[in-house]
């Protein structure tokens, strides 16, 4: 379990290090921001960040990377694209509690998946494909708005 352990901890590091970002792109990003919001309903809530292009692209944009989530990316008008992502943490467990560990070990253990970039609070990676092969863009400052201001423009 122990050499296990340092595997994954070595192959972390290697793939963090194997990702370049690509510094020249034929997409030109004019703002980049991102807004919390809250739900309805108690407990829901999550982020949601615009990036708006200078000029509407061709270009297949997959995903961003931002605060440790992951989410596909939606594109609007071909020049904004939009990432929503859950901050909520989910109570809908399927686990069972016995005094008996055995009839426990179908419980499974949760998983919390790890994106493949350091990134700082307002940095984020936009990855897309070109020719076939997916690339990133690490996109830095990401400023936060208002929230009232996104409810006015709504």
């Amino acid at each position: 379990m122990k050499t296990l352990s340092i595997l994954l901890l070595i192959l972390s590091f290697s793939q963090c290090g194997s990702t370049k970002f690509q510094k020249n792109t034929s997409f030109i990003i004019d703002s980049a921001n991102y807004m919390t919001w809250t739900g309805e309903q108690p407990r829901i809530h999550g982020i949601n960040v615009q990036i708006q292009l200078k000029e509407k692209s061709n270009i297949t944009f997959d995903s961003l990377y931002f605060r440790n989530k992951a989410t596909k990316v939606e594109i609007k008008e071909a020049s904004l694209i939009i990432a929503n992502y859950t901050t909520s943490k989910s109570k809908n467990l399927d686990v069972t509690l016995h005094l008996d560990p055995k009839k426990e070990f179908k419980n499974k253990l949760p998983v919390q998946k790890k994106i493949p970039f350091e990134l700082s609070k307002n940095e984020a990676v936009l990855s897309y494909q070109l020719n076939g092969e997916t690339k990133y863009y690490k996109i830095k400052e990401i400023k936060e708005r208002d929230t009232k201001t996104y409810q006015q423009t709504q």
